[in-house]
C-alpha cells in the first residue's frame, strides 16, 4: 500500500513534525532594525522553531518539556539541572524543500497565523516550566548572532 502525497502530518508524501534546531550556545541575541529584541548570556540554548500545518498546542508543550530537559549542556546537563536560558525563535525556512529545482519550496511550512502562535505557545510553555526565555519579533527581518558552544547543533522533532 503506497504513501498518500498529501494529509495529516504529510506533505509530498514525507512525515513532517514540529521542528526545532537547537545550539548549545555561550550567549546569543536578536536584534531587529538596529534594536535588541532577545538576548541570553553565558550558557544556554539558542532555539529556531518551525512550524507545520498539523502542529497544535500539544506538540507546542511536547516541545517545550523537550527543551528543557534535554541534556546537551555541559556535562551533559539540561537548562533545567543548570537553570540556563533560552532564546526562542521562529524559523519557518526549516521547512524549505530544496530536493527539486534550484529554489526551495515551503509547502511544509504553516501560515503565519498558524505558526505564530504556537511559537509563542513553545515560550510560554517553557516559561511554565521554570525556564527564563527570550524571543525574536515573528515575521520580522532578524539578525541573530550567537556563539555556538561545541560546536553543539541537534535538530529536534516532535
Amino acid at each position: 500500500m503506497g504513501t498518500a502525497p498529501f494529509g495529516p502530518g504529510r506533505v509530498q508524501g514525507i512525515m513532517v513534525r514540529m521542528r526545532a534546531v537547537v545550539q548549545r550556545v555561550n550567549g546569543a541575541a536578536v536584534v531587529v532594525d538596529g534594536e535588541t529584541v532577545g538576548e541570553i548570556v553565558g550558557p544556554g540554548l539558542c532555539v529556531l522553531v518551525g512550524v507545520t500545518h498539523d502542529d497544535t498546542p500539544a506538540k507546542a508543550a511536547q516541545l517545550a518539556r523537550k527543551l528543557w530537559s534535554v541534556r546537551i549542556l555541559e556535562g551533559e546537563k539540561s537548562c533545567s539541572d543548570l537553570d540556563a536560558p533560552l532564546l526562542v525563535i521562529s524559523q519557518f525556512t526549516l521547512y524549505g524543500d530544496a530536493r527539486k529545482g534550484r529554489r526551495p519550496t515551503w509547502n511544509a511550512a504553516a501560515p503565519g497565523d498558524v505558526a505564530e502562535p504556537l511559537v509563542d505557545e513553545v515560550a510560554e510553555q517553557l516559561r511554565s516550566l521554570g525556564a527564563s526565555v527570550e524571543t525574536g519579533r515573528f515575521g520580522a527581518d532578524m539578525k541573530v548572532s550567537l556563539t555556538n558552544d561545541g560546536p553543539f547543533t541537534i535538530v529536534v522533532e516532535v
